[in-house]
């Protein structure tokens, strides 16, 4: 652990103190060549000082090669030593930059060290603690900053597992305890004959009916949380039309009005699932209503994308509790609604459309009932053309 810790100080030290040390050594090599090249200058200019009258021309040649013999060597040997005294001065400069460079990295890593040893500490069981970083706003107070955002999606990600395990538990349970006690009070009954294990299979399987569907709603419920692989063109209008078609008899069963207004309208995405998704709209308003209630299905395009709208008669909801109705397994009242309504038709719902990127606007009806809006992205242009030319409907629609 300590090595994987040290290595990006390390690496950060080495690349300061790198970039010390070539800096400083492409300075020493401009002051030596600009030291190199005053050369001749310092010779004439040392020979030229006085304004004394010049010797005789060959006394002035040899004094002027003795001159320069000299400057040479002395050129020379001042080039040596500040090419030396340059050296141990850049080593000792890349020893303190090593130094300095391995406390500047450390000094800058440390809120992330920080950080570290703080998710560290967090677990399930204190997901609530936060790093709240303070300081300037930085990259690291960006990065502290993210965690936390993530600690808390998290946190409520979790919170919500717990209340669906715990929900799912309770629904599980409440069959199985109903028919333990059916099963048990016809054992106990020694006059029970043939008609009474009859009825007790028969409501036998209808709460196995029940918990098969209910087992069948969290698989689509867990399927559509995990998004869509592919996505492909959905006629929303034809769907709502057969699901709408499919629910008339339940409707007028229960006396409720069943009335739809179709309209071209094309999505894209899982067919399967946006049918699934009607369904359960539809089912959610025949089967939470009134008698003699109505429930309105419409749909069509505005502005550019694909709409559905289920309108529904039904008790009074309060407006603080329709977000929880998209919940699973939340009803507002446990009591309300036909027989194998278990809470989790809206939170399948909301998780296609999350799917299918799509918005859910739920809003109470002003003398009861639910009208909801889900409204899918549109077909994309280029992504309808060839279909379009196909498909006069998609045509339409666009």
């Amino acid at each position: 652990m300590t090595v994987r810790k040290n290595t990006v100080r390390a690496r950060l030290t080495l690349v300061y103190s790198g970039l010390f040390v070539v800096c400083g050594a492409a300075l020493l090599t401009i002051t030596y060549v600009l030291v190199s090249r005053t050369k001749r200058n310092l010779v004439f200019r040392s020979f030229n000082a006085k304004g004394d009258p010049l010797p005789p021309p060959d006394l002035m040649d040899e004094l002027t090669q003795r001159a320069r013999a000299g400057a040479e060597r002395q050129h020379q040997e001042t080039l040596h030593a500040l090419l030396v005294y340059s050296g141990v001065a850049l080593a000792i400069m890349a020893v303190l930059a090593l130094a300095l460079g391995w406390l500047m990295a450390g000094r800058i890593l440390r809120p992330l060290r920080t950080m570290i040893t703080s998710i560290q500490r967090i677990s399930a069981r204190n997901v609530h603690d936060r790093l709240a970083a303070t300081g300037p706003q930085d990259e690291l107070k960006d990065l502290a900053d993210t965690v936390d955002g993530l600690l808390q999606r998290l946190e409520t990600a979790l919170d919500a597992h717990k209340r669906f395990v715990a929900n799912a538990a309770h629904e599980l349970r409440t069959p199985l305890t109903l028919e333990h006690a059916l099963i048990e009070e016809t054992l106990t009954d020694r006059t029970a004959a043939v008609p009474q294990y009859r009825v007790l299979c028969e409501r036998l399987l209808e709460l196995r009916r029940q918990q098969a569907a209910m087992l069948e709603s969290l698989l689509t419920l867990a399927g559509s949380e995990r998004g869509l692989s592919q996505r492909d063109h959905v006629d929303l209008s034809a769907i709502t039309e057969r699901t709408v078609s499919a629910y008339q008899a339940a409707a007028l069963h229960t006396g409720i009005g069943l009335t739809a207004r179709i309209e071209p309208a094309w999505t894209t995405g899982d067919p399967a699932l946006v049918e699934r998704l009607v369904a359960n709209l539809v089912d959610n308003a025949v089967g939470y209503n009134v008698p003699g209630g109505s429930v309105e299905v419409r749909t069509g395009v505005r502005d550019g994308r694909a709409m559905l709208v289920v309108t529904n008669t039904g008790v009074p909801i309060p407006p603080e509790r329709v977000d929880a109705l998209f919940e699973p397994f939340q009803r507002l009242d446990r009591t309300a609604g036909r027989a194998g309504h278990h809470g989790l038709g809206l939170s399948i719902v909301r998780a296609i459309a999350a799917a299918h990127d799509a918005a859910i606007d739920a809003t109470p009806g002003p003398s009861g009932g639910l009208r909801i809006e889900v409204t899918f992205p549109g077909v994309g242009r280029e992504l309808a053309a060839d279909r379009a030319m196909a498909d006069p409907g998609l045509a339409a629609a666009l």
